[in-house]
This record gives C-alpha cells, structure tokens and sequence, in this order.
C-alpha cells in the first residue's frame, strides 16, 4: 500500500487496502450491516484501529435524510437564554442529537437566524423567547416541528414548554405581601413574552390581598429598569418593587442604590428569572426561578416526539416556578425612620 500523505484523513479504501479487502466489504463492517464473516470484522477493524480510521457519523447522516441536529435560536442580550442552551446541550447529548445555534443580534433579526438553521438541515427547531407572529411560527411548523420555550402561542400547530409566569409573579407579590408590605409595584415587560402573564399574576395576587396595584413600563434590559427606577423616585416610591425580569432588576437596583436608597431596607426588589446577574454575590437578586433543567428536557423530548411521530396528547406544557429569596427583600421599615430628602436621580 503507498504512504498515506500524514495530513490526509484514512478513507474506506485505505482500511480495504490494509485489510486486503474490497471496499465494498469495509462499507459493510463499519454499517453493521450482515455479508462479513466473524474474522472479516475482526480483520478489518484492526486495520482500521491501526490506521487511525474513524466513521464520518456526519457524512453518512447527511447521504440519508437525518441530519440529528436541533436549531436553537436565542437572543445573546438574554442571560436566561444562555442558561437554557447549557440544559438544552444536555438534553440533546443524552438523545443523541447535536445543537445548532442561531443568535439574534441587535444586527440580526429573527428571520434571519432561522433561515441559518434551514440552511444547515436541522431537523427540529427550538426557538427561546420568539417575537416572531403566531402565523409565522405556525407557517414554518408546517414544514418541521417546531417548539418554542417561554412564550404562549396559540396555534395547534406550534409545541410550546413555558413557565406559568403568572404563577411566578404572584409567587413573588405574596412573599412581599408576607413580609409587611402594602405598596407593591410591578416594572412591566412590555410586550415582551412572558409579561402579560406575569402583568396578569402581579394583579390577581394584588387584588387577592385588597391592594392596588400600581404598573410602571419596564422592558428587557437594565436601561429600561433604570428609567423606571426614575420615575418611582420622582414620585412616591414604593416599599417594594416586582420586575419584569433579572436584567431589569439590575437597572432598578443601580439607580435606587446611586439615589442614596437603600435597598431592601427603604425598597424591596424582587427580579425573575433567577438567571447568573441573580446570583452574582453584587446582586444576590430575590428571584423567580425557571426550572431551566425540566424546561430544556420537555423541550428537547417534544421535538424528538414530533420527528418520530409519538401522539401527543397536550400542546403545551407548562412548568411550575419558584421563588429564589435573597438580601433584597426583606420586612418594611417604618416610614418616619427611612424617610429622608428627596435625593438628586442620576442622568
């Protein structure tokens, strides 16, 4: 047999040629496939051990029509994302499928992400907070299974796995309410997925108790928490604060704390998400936590039921949260011992 060029990846045809075989024959031992006898096994796969030959698993799922890849889009400004792509490695790994991520970008839409993933021959995708229309999501369930995670979508034709947000968020006013306060306000998402329902929970959790709520626009990121933070100390500033999510939490933290207020003995602050910016020891952000774990494996296992066919008795799973109690929430001071001169608000 002539030398192997040293950076030149074994062929099939190199373990036929040092087996002594065809490589018709090499095909039929590395498939598993019967026409080899016990000792042609043997012999050819020493000579592919000797060698350094392993199987292109990749090629030969792309000559057939599995490619046992997930796409995954997510958002790279979330960090509740990025925890949900570690669980979803996981998952993945132990079906024996492999991840294709999509990232949306502030220069990178949506449409585009999940055209990448098209391109690359994903079998499923899992899309982690969409913006995306509901008939856009469905049009493109019609022609591969599609799951989205932390969002509702009504359409019979998208699989969803989410957190009951709104149980979250009435989680979190009850733990406030628990502790001694009465002046609850919520910094709201917006539109962003999720809110209305955790919007929905602050409410029913708030009525429950006799309060009045009291609903102040948020968004996703800090500088949206910290427009609101603003506003709340323009104002009459309540003893405690729920927030859309941990990164808006962040921006309420920052500018109560630069105004001189202390937090949690003026201001309470409870985030969602219970994401890395929580559990920094900085912040130590009380926090609605997602079961990101439970979250990745039901969504995982959906798309795999789709592929294979498996009936599906309920659309939509739904996953219970729970309530991460950290250093910023803690029992109301009386007013008359926190109360101080209104403070300058940072630009």
């Amino acid at each position: 047999m002539p030398p192997r060029a040293p950076d030149r990846r074994p062929t099939l045809a190199d373990v036929a040629a040092r087996a002594g075989v065809s490589t018709a024959l090499v095909s039929i031992v590395m498939r598993d496939a019967p026409g080899a006898s016990t000792a042609t096994r043997d012999r050819v796969r020493r000579a592919a051990e000797e060698i350094g030959y392993r199987p292109d698993s990749r090629a030969r799922l792309l000559r057939s029509s599995r490619s046992r890849l997930l796409g995954v889009v997510f958002g790279v400004q979330h960090p509740f994302h990025g925890d949900l792509v570690s669980g979803l490695y996981a998952a993945a790994e132990r079906a024996g499928y492999e991840l294709a991520l999509s990232a949306v970008t502030p220069g990178r839409d949506e449409r585009r992400a999940v055209a990448g993933l098209l391109q690359d021959r994903c079998e499923a995708l899992v899309l982690l907070g969409p913006s995306s229309p509901t008939a856009a999501l469905a049009d493109l369930a019609a022609h591969l299974p599609v799951v989205v995670v932390a969002r509702s979508v009504r359409s019979a034709a998208v699989d969803v796995v989410r957190t009951a947000d709104d149980e979250g968020m009435r989680l979190a006013v009850e733990h406030l309410i628990a502790l001694g306060h009465h002046d609850v306000v919520h910094v709201d998402g917006g539109r962003a997925p999720g809110a209305a329902e955790r919007r929905r929970g602050y409410r029913e959790a708030l009525g429950a108790a006799r309060l009045t709520p009291r609903v102040v626009p948020g968004g996703l990121g800090e500088d949206d928490g910290a427009a609101a933070a603003r506003d709340l100390l323009a104002g009459s500033l309540p003893t405690a604060v729920t927030v859309f999510n941990d990164r808006c939490a962040l921006g309420v933290l920052d500018v109560l704390r630069r105004a001189g207020r202390a937090v949690p003995e003026e201001v309470s602050v409870v985030g969602y998400d219970d994401s890395r910016i929580a559990r920094l020891t900085s912040v130590d952000l009380t926090s609605v936590a997602q079961d990101v774990d439970r979250l990745a494996a039901l969504a995982v296992g959906r798309a795999l039921d789709r592929l294979d066919g498996v009936p599906v008795e309920r659309r939509e799973l739904v996953v219970p949260p729970r309530l991460v109690v950290r250093s910023t929430t803690a029992p109301p001071r009386p007013r008359d011992v926190v109360e101080r001169p209104s403070c300058r608000v940072p630009p």
